[in-house]
């Protein structure tokens, strides 16, 4: 397989609108890469220029240690599997799979070797007479999966593959894939603006918003160092909560003031926070990690009400509002809680972040971009 290298790439169409801006991202030999981030982020472009279907503006594109720029898309040595399977409906299963193969003039008998095999590799194999129109969203997906496997390409890319199918599917697709990237040891880069795909799947995560990389890590890394507000917004589910609070300080220690209550900060976070007395920083905090008090906490207790309750059979999340802000948590199935209630939960400070007003960085974390 191939080391895939970007390094400041860029791309800018006609009227100066620029979709991705100093790309540099390393997706190692056999790595499976996620790109991830909302519409219109430049996920889609940047892998589009990877496979040659966009010029590339800016930098300089390496897969295997070769120069790509210039290179035509079909003599990259890439497969892609597209958000709308793209497959010929006039053909049968194997036909869609081997025609790529066919244009290359592959002998016969390889063709049918790689067809079968790709087919038993992904559970299709008695599909394979079978046209487009008779099979499910899922079972189109496999044979256009399987198009990709029969090329032997050195690296795989998914532009949102899963996008159509039903939650269900989603899930059982995203495993089959992991499976078969374990399998086939492949270098692939997918693309996806569903977050939960981006940690399940992906053995690092680039995460971008409005053509800029924020931030490349592990799955776990990046949900427990994200770099600014965005990525830690974006990395988690349901997402992290974020209260404006003033740094003061009173009694000879620094205290976050949400205006309802007060939270004191670890004796770390103090030292950093000690250069934001007087001025509103972002307090956040993720769902689980807001603990149930039956009494008040004798310290940083947050006293909310409880405006909206979630069922989901394993757990209850709990919408909750201060005097101006809202938050979510995850509580347990057992606990009871009524609409209008005053409810009393406590921050566990060593996973609480606190990130600058104005830039949105992270302030009190040792995180690294990259």
């Amino acid at each position: 397989m191939a080391k895939v290298e970007l390094k400041g790439i860029g791309k800018v169409y006609d009227g100066n609108v620029r979709a991705v801006d100093n790309a540099n991202i390393v997706v190692e030999d056999q790595e499976f890469v996620v790109f991830v981030g909302p519409s219109g982020c430049g996920k889609s472009t940047t892998l589009r220029m990877v496979a040659g279907l966009e010029e590339i503006t800016e930098g300089d594109l390496f897969i295997d240690g070769e120069r790509m720029n210039d290179v035509p898309p079909k003599d990259r040595n890439i497969a892609m599997v597209f958000q709308n399977y793209a497959l010929y409906p006039h053909m049968t299963v194997y036909d869609n799979m081997a025609f790529g193969l066919k244009i290359r003039k592959t002998d016969k008998k390889e063709i049918e070797r790689r067809v079968n095999e790709a087919a038993r590799i992904l559970d299709i194999e008695k599909l394979l007479d079978r046209k487009p129109k008779a099979l499910s969203g899922g079972q189109r997906q496999r044979v256009a999966v399987g198009r990709a496997i029969v090329r032997n390409p050195k690296v795989f890319l998914f532009d949102e593959p899963l996008s159509n199918l039903d939650a269900k599917l989603r899930v059982q697709m995203r495993a089959e894939i992991s499976d078969l990237h374990n399998r086939l040891k492949a270098t692939m880069i997918y693309v996806t603006h569903d977050q939960v795909e981006a940690m399940t799947m992906g053995d690092k995560i680039v995460v971008m918003k409005d053509g800029k990389v924020q931030q490349i890590g592990s799955p776990l890394y990046l949900y427990n160092h994200p770099i600014n507000k965005f990525v830690a917004g974006f990395i988690g589910s349901p997402p992290m909560n974020f209260l404006t609070c003033k740094i003061v300080e009173k009694g000879g220690q620094i205290v976050a003031d949400e205006g309802s209550f007060e939270i004191v900060p670890t004796a770390d976070q103090q030292k950093i926070l000690k250069n934001y007395i007087g001025k509103e920083v972002y307090f956040g905090i993720r769902p689980e990690d807001l603990s149930y008090q039956k009494t008040p906490a004798s310290k940083n207790n947050m006293q909310m009400k409880v405006v909206v309750k979630e069922p989901l059979g394993a757990e209850t999340h709990l919408i909750l509002t201060t005097k101006t802000q809202q938050v979510i948590v995850r509580t347990s199935p057992d606990l009871v809680f009524q609409i209008g209630e005053a409810v009393n939960f406590q921050p566990l400070m060593e996973k609480a972040k606190f990130f600058d007003k104005d830039t949105e960085l992270s302030i009190c974390d040792d995180v690294k971009a990259e």
